[in-house]
Protein backbone atom coordinates (compact mmCIF):
# COMPACT_ATOMS: atom_id res chain seq x y z
CA UNK A 1 0.00 0.00 0.00
CA UNK A 2 1.32 3.44 -0.90
CA UNK A 3 -0.10 6.94 -0.84
CA UNK A 4 0.67 10.29 -2.41
CA UNK A 5 -1.65 12.09 0.00
CA UNK A 6 0.48 14.57 2.00
CA UNK A 7 -2.02 14.41 4.88
CA UNK A 8 -1.34 10.76 5.69
CA UNK A 9 1.70 8.56 6.20
CA UNK A 10 2.23 4.82 6.35
CA UNK A 11 3.38 3.08 9.53
CA UNK A 12 4.01 -0.51 10.51
CA UNK A 13 1.80 -1.66 13.37
CA UNK A 14 1.24 -4.93 15.15
CA UNK A 15 -2.40 -5.84 15.57
CA UNK A 16 -2.93 -7.82 18.75
CA UNK A 17 -6.01 -9.75 19.80
CA UNK A 18 -6.49 -10.59 23.45
CA UNK A 19 -5.91 -14.30 23.80
CA UNK A 20 -4.95 -14.59 20.14
CA UNK A 21 -2.14 -14.08 17.68
CA UNK A 22 -0.54 -10.82 16.61
CA UNK A 23 0.03 -9.73 13.03
CA UNK A 24 2.23 -7.02 11.55
CA UNK A 25 0.43 -4.85 9.00
CA UNK A 26 0.83 -1.53 7.21
CA UNK A 27 -1.55 1.16 8.46
CA UNK A 28 -1.93 4.89 7.81
CA UNK A 29 -1.91 7.75 10.30
CA UNK A 30 -2.60 11.45 10.01
CA UNK A 31 0.59 13.33 9.27
CA UNK A 32 1.69 16.03 11.72
CA UNK A 33 4.51 18.41 10.86
CA UNK A 34 5.56 21.93 11.86
CA UNK A 35 4.70 24.86 9.60
CA UNK A 36 6.55 28.12 9.99
CA UNK A 37 4.45 31.14 9.04
CA UNK A 38 6.41 34.17 7.89
CA UNK A 39 5.16 37.66 7.09
CA UNK A 40 7.38 39.50 4.63
CA UNK A 41 10.22 37.14 5.48
CA UNK A 42 9.85 37.53 9.24
CA UNK A 43 8.88 34.47 11.29
CA UNK A 44 5.70 35.07 13.30
CA UNK A 45 4.47 31.57 14.21
CA UNK A 46 5.20 27.88 14.11
CA UNK A 47 2.15 25.61 14.17
CA UNK A 48 1.87 21.84 14.23
CA UNK A 49 -0.45 20.96 11.38
CA UNK A 50 -1.44 18.37 8.82
CA UNK A 51 0.14 19.28 5.46
CA UNK A 52 -2.30 20.51 2.84
CA UNK A 53 -3.89 23.92 2.20
CA UNK A 54 -0.90 25.53 3.93
CA UNK A 55 -1.40 28.84 2.11
CA UNK A 56 -4.96 28.98 3.44
CA UNK A 57 -3.71 28.18 6.94
CA UNK A 58 -1.25 31.07 6.85
CA UNK A 59 -3.82 33.51 5.47
CA UNK A 60 -6.45 32.36 7.97
CA UNK A 61 -4.01 32.72 10.85
CA UNK A 62 -3.56 36.37 9.86
CA UNK A 63 -7.34 36.82 9.66
CA UNK A 64 -7.64 35.42 13.19
CA UNK A 65 -4.94 37.76 14.45
CA UNK A 66 -6.62 40.80 12.89
CA UNK A 67 -3.75 41.51 10.50
CA UNK A 68 -5.76 41.13 7.27
CA UNK A 69 -9.45 41.53 6.46
CA UNK A 70 -9.72 41.05 2.69
CA UNK A 71 -7.82 39.55 -0.23
CA UNK A 72 -6.54 43.04 -1.08
CA UNK A 73 -4.47 42.97 2.12
CA UNK A 74 -2.32 40.12 0.74
CA UNK A 75 -0.18 40.38 -2.38
CA UNK A 76 1.20 36.85 -2.36
CA UNK A 77 1.32 33.67 -0.31
CA UNK A 78 4.21 31.41 -1.27
CA UNK A 79 5.40 28.06 0.04
CA UNK A 80 9.14 27.65 0.43
CA UNK A 81 10.55 24.13 -0.06
CA UNK A 82 12.30 22.83 3.04
CA UNK A 83 15.57 20.98 2.75
CA UNK A 84 14.88 17.26 2.87
CA UNK A 85 11.11 17.69 3.10
CA UNK A 86 8.90 17.30 0.05
CA UNK A 87 5.93 19.13 1.57
CA UNK A 88 7.52 22.51 2.20
CA UNK A 89 7.17 23.57 5.81
CA UNK A 90 7.59 27.33 5.42
CA UNK A 91 4.95 29.73 4.09
CA UNK A 92 5.72 33.40 3.51
CA UNK A 93 2.99 36.04 3.20
CA UNK A 94 3.63 39.30 1.38
CA UNK A 95 1.21 41.97 2.53
CA UNK A 96 -0.45 44.60 0.40
CA UNK A 97 -0.08 47.57 2.69
CA UNK A 98 -1.56 46.21 5.92
CA UNK A 99 0.08 47.65 9.03
CA UNK A 100 1.54 44.97 11.30
CA UNK A 101 1.99 45.29 15.04
CA UNK A 102 4.97 42.97 15.23
CA UNK A 103 5.06 42.95 19.03
CA UNK A 104 1.54 41.53 19.32
CA UNK A 105 1.71 39.15 16.35
CA UNK A 106 2.59 35.99 18.24
CA UNK A 107 1.05 32.56 18.26
CA UNK A 108 -1.74 31.84 20.77
CA UNK A 109 -2.33 35.49 21.66
CA UNK A 110 -5.87 34.57 22.65
CA UNK A 111 -5.39 30.92 23.61
CA UNK A 112 -7.38 29.21 26.28
CA UNK A 113 -6.21 27.96 29.68
CA UNK A 114 -2.50 27.64 28.85
CA UNK A 115 -2.02 31.32 27.99
CA UNK A 116 -2.64 32.66 31.49
CA UNK A 117 -5.23 35.25 30.44
CA UNK A 118 -8.36 35.55 32.52
CA UNK A 119 -11.70 35.50 30.74
CA UNK A 120 -12.44 39.20 31.19
CA UNK A 121 -9.07 40.28 29.82
CA UNK A 122 -9.35 37.88 26.88
CA UNK A 123 -12.81 39.02 25.86
CA UNK A 124 -12.04 42.72 26.15
CA UNK A 125 -8.82 42.42 24.15
CA UNK A 126 -10.54 40.54 21.32
CA UNK A 127 -13.42 43.02 21.09
CA UNK A 128 -10.86 45.77 20.55
CA UNK A 129 -10.11 44.06 17.21
CA UNK A 130 -13.37 42.42 16.11
CA UNK A 131 -16.89 43.87 16.42
CA UNK A 132 -19.89 41.77 17.40
CA UNK A 133 -21.40 39.88 14.46
CA UNK A 134 -24.53 40.88 12.60
CA UNK A 135 -27.21 38.76 10.96
CA UNK A 136 -30.90 38.52 11.86
CA UNK A 137 -31.68 35.51 9.68
CA UNK A 138 -33.18 32.25 10.94
CA UNK A 139 -32.70 28.58 10.12
CA UNK A 140 -34.63 25.56 11.30
CA UNK A 141 -33.34 23.15 13.94
CA UNK A 142 -33.87 20.40 11.35
CA UNK A 143 -31.37 22.07 9.04
CA UNK A 144 -28.79 22.32 11.84
CA UNK A 145 -29.39 18.68 12.76
CA UNK A 146 -28.66 17.62 9.18
CA UNK A 147 -25.17 19.11 9.10
CA UNK A 148 -23.10 16.50 11.02
CA UNK A 149 -23.91 13.72 8.55
CA UNK A 150 -22.89 15.97 5.66
CA UNK A 151 -19.64 16.86 7.39
CA UNK A 152 -18.81 13.27 8.25
CA UNK A 153 -19.52 12.04 4.72
CA UNK A 154 -16.99 14.52 3.33
CA UNK A 155 -14.18 13.69 5.80
CA UNK A 156 -12.14 11.51 3.46
CA UNK A 157 -8.86 11.63 5.37
CA UNK A 158 -10.56 11.01 8.72
CA UNK A 159 -12.17 7.92 7.20
CA UNK A 160 -8.70 6.56 6.46
CA UNK A 161 -6.93 7.57 9.68
CA UNK A 162 -9.51 8.33 12.38
CA UNK A 163 -7.19 11.08 13.59
CA UNK A 164 -8.28 14.47 12.26
CA UNK A 165 -10.53 17.31 13.33
CA UNK A 166 -12.78 18.95 10.76
CA UNK A 167 -14.38 22.33 10.19
CA UNK A 168 -17.16 22.76 7.67
CA UNK A 169 -18.60 25.97 6.24
CA UNK A 170 -22.27 25.78 5.21
CA UNK A 171 -24.63 28.23 3.56
CA UNK A 172 -28.04 28.99 5.06
CA UNK A 173 -29.62 26.23 2.95
CA UNK A 174 -27.40 23.63 4.59
CA UNK A 175 -25.06 23.12 1.63
CA UNK A 176 -21.47 22.25 2.53
CA UNK A 177 -19.26 24.81 0.79
CA UNK A 178 -15.81 24.12 2.24
CA UNK A 179 -14.39 21.39 4.48
CA UNK A 180 -10.92 21.30 5.94
CA UNK A 181 -9.30 18.60 8.11
CA UNK A 182 -6.28 18.89 10.38
CA UNK A 183 -4.74 17.37 13.49
CA UNK A 184 -5.41 20.74 15.13
CA UNK A 185 -9.01 21.93 15.37
CA UNK A 186 -7.84 25.53 15.29
CA UNK A 187 -5.83 24.89 12.13
CA UNK A 188 -8.85 23.42 10.37
CA UNK A 189 -10.79 26.61 11.08
CA UNK A 190 -7.89 28.84 10.03
CA UNK A 191 -7.83 26.98 6.71
CA UNK A 192 -11.55 27.77 6.29
CA UNK A 193 -10.91 31.44 7.04
CA UNK A 194 -7.98 31.54 4.64
CA UNK A 195 -10.10 30.02 1.89
CA UNK A 196 -12.80 32.61 2.54
CA UNK A 197 -10.26 35.45 2.43
CA UNK A 198 -8.72 34.27 -0.83
CA UNK A 199 -12.15 33.93 -2.47
CA UNK A 200 -13.48 37.29 -1.21
CA UNK A 201 -16.17 35.69 0.97
CA UNK A 202 -15.48 37.66 4.16
CA UNK A 203 -17.36 38.49 6.29
CA UNK A 204 -19.10 35.12 6.63
CA UNK A 205 -22.24 36.56 8.22
CA UNK A 206 -24.50 34.47 5.95
CA UNK A 207 -22.85 31.17 6.81
CA UNK A 208 -22.83 28.44 9.46
CA UNK A 209 -19.70 26.86 10.93
CA UNK A 210 -19.71 23.25 12.15
CA UNK A 211 -16.74 21.82 14.03
CA UNK A 212 -16.28 18.13 14.70
CA UNK A 213 -15.18 18.39 18.32
CA UNK A 214 -15.57 20.69 21.27
CA UNK A 215 -15.70 24.50 21.13
CA UNK A 216 -13.00 26.43 22.97
CA UNK A 217 -12.69 30.17 23.38
CA UNK A 218 -10.19 30.28 20.52
CA UNK A 219 -12.64 28.62 18.11
CA UNK A 220 -15.28 31.24 18.90
CA UNK A 221 -12.71 34.04 18.61
CA UNK A 222 -11.61 32.82 15.20
CA UNK A 223 -15.24 32.51 14.09
CA UNK A 224 -15.80 36.10 15.20
CA UNK A 225 -12.77 37.21 13.18
CA UNK A 226 -14.50 35.73 10.14
CA UNK A 227 -17.85 37.30 11.01
CA UNK A 228 -19.57 33.93 11.55
CA UNK A 229 -22.85 34.32 13.43
CA UNK A 230 -23.72 30.66 14.12
CA UNK A 231 -21.23 28.10 15.39
CA UNK A 232 -22.33 24.50 15.91
CA UNK A 233 -20.36 21.62 17.39
CA UNK A 234 -20.71 17.90 17.89
CA UNK A 235 -19.39 18.19 21.44
CA UNK A 236 -19.45 20.68 24.31
CA UNK A 237 -18.34 24.30 24.52
CA UNK A 238 -16.19 25.68 27.30
CA UNK A 239 -17.58 28.22 29.75
CA UNK A 240 -15.45 30.99 28.26
CA UNK A 241 -16.65 30.10 24.76
CA UNK A 242 -20.25 30.52 25.96
CA UNK A 243 -19.48 33.85 27.64
CA UNK A 244 -17.67 35.13 24.59
CA UNK A 245 -20.37 34.02 22.11
CA UNK A 246 -23.01 35.76 24.21
CA UNK A 247 -21.08 39.03 24.13
CA UNK A 248 -20.26 38.67 20.41
CA UNK A 249 -23.91 38.14 19.39
CA UNK A 250 -23.04 34.65 18.11
CA UNK A 251 -25.41 31.71 18.27
CA UNK A 252 -23.58 28.78 19.84
CA UNK A 253 -24.94 25.25 19.46
CA UNK A 254 -23.35 22.24 21.16
CA UNK A 255 -23.97 18.53 21.63
CA UNK A 256 -25.40 18.37 18.11
CA UNK A 257 -26.33 14.71 17.91
CA UNK A 258 -29.24 13.13 16.13
CA UNK A 259 -32.29 15.33 16.49
CA UNK A 260 -31.19 17.06 19.69
CA UNK A 261 -28.89 19.98 20.43
CA UNK A 262 -28.13 22.51 23.15
CA UNK A 263 -28.43 26.18 22.19
CA UNK A 264 -26.23 28.13 24.59
CA UNK A 265 -26.51 31.67 23.25
CA UNK A 266 -28.74 33.78 21.00
CA UNK A 267 -31.40 31.19 20.13
CA UNK A 268 -33.29 33.78 18.05
CA UNK A 269 -31.49 32.52 14.93
CA UNK A 270 -33.28 29.18 15.21
CA UNK A 271 -36.90 28.88 14.16
CA UNK A 272 -38.65 27.58 17.25
CA UNK A 273 -42.29 27.51 18.27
Amino acid sequence: MSTDNPAITEVRVRKVRVGGDSTEVIDVTAREEPLEIRVEGRSVAVVMRTPGHDEELAAGFLVSEGVVQSSRDILEVSQCPSTGNQHGNIVDVLLGGAVVNWDSLTRHVFSASSCGLCGKTSIESVFQQFPAVKGDWQVSPALIASLPDKLRAAQETFSKTGGLHASGLFDLNGNLLVLREDVGRHNALDKILGHALMHDLLPLDQHILLVSGRVSFEIIQKALAGGIALVAAISAPSSLAVDFAREANQTLVGFLRGETMNVYTHPQRLEMS
